[in-house]
């Protein structure tokens, strides 16, 4: 089971009182296949943590699933602009096997930020449309697409079939297809 230390380990330093708060604070909540965690449409209250399973984010219309992002195990998860703006969520996120998260509402992490300073840090895991700014401002080919997502999340490809990967990478399957059986 993954501690509170190793869950914020990534964002800061914390005593042992400041693990505790947050052991208090953050619920554990369990999906099974296919479970919408955010629907579209909904505001986006809180912060996962995926602690097993994982999930995608998606745009969709009547015919097809747009992937937006693809979540792994010990990353957080949330719909950025809809947590940061608290507008409605243009995405929905899904549970793409059985998951389980730990879940900080933006309610109580303002509350462990009243409680203690260190939880200012938290504010790192707002940083994450970095990746997707990096993939897609850039005029980067399928190649470098693929090679930069199995580096940065190497699990991707051993978790998410190619249709789901090839959407998130914004290629058609089939050039996805050609790109991994030349490497």
């Amino acid at each position: 089971m993954t501690s509170a230390q190793e869950i914020l380990a990534s964002v800061g330093l914390f005593s042992s009182r400041d693990l505790l708060l947050f052991e208090e604070y953050a619920v554990r909540r369990s999906f099974r296949k296919n479970d919408v965690l955010l629907h579209l449409g909904e505001i986006c209250q809180s912060v996962y943590f995926i602690l097993s399973g994982s999930f995608y984010q998606f745009h969709s219309n009547d015919i097809t699933e747009t992937i937006i992002d693809l979540h792994l195990p010990k990353e957080w998860m949330y719909n950025h602009s809809s947590l940061i703006e608290q507008k409605p969520s243009d995405t929905t996120i899904k549970a793409f096997e059985k998951s389980e998260v730990l879940e900080l509402s933006l309610t109580n992490l303002h509350r462990l930020i009243a409680k203690s300073q260190s939880f200012l840090s938290l504010g790192r895991i707002f940083d994450q449309p970095n990746n997707r700014t990096y993939l897609f401002d850039r005029s980067l080919s399928p190649v470098e697409k693929y090679n930069y997502i199995k580096n940065a999340k190497p699990l991707i490809v051993q978790v998410f079939p190619v249709k789901m990967i090839a959407s998130y990478l914004k290629i058609a399957p089939e050039t996805l297809s050609r790109v991994r059986a030349n490497q």
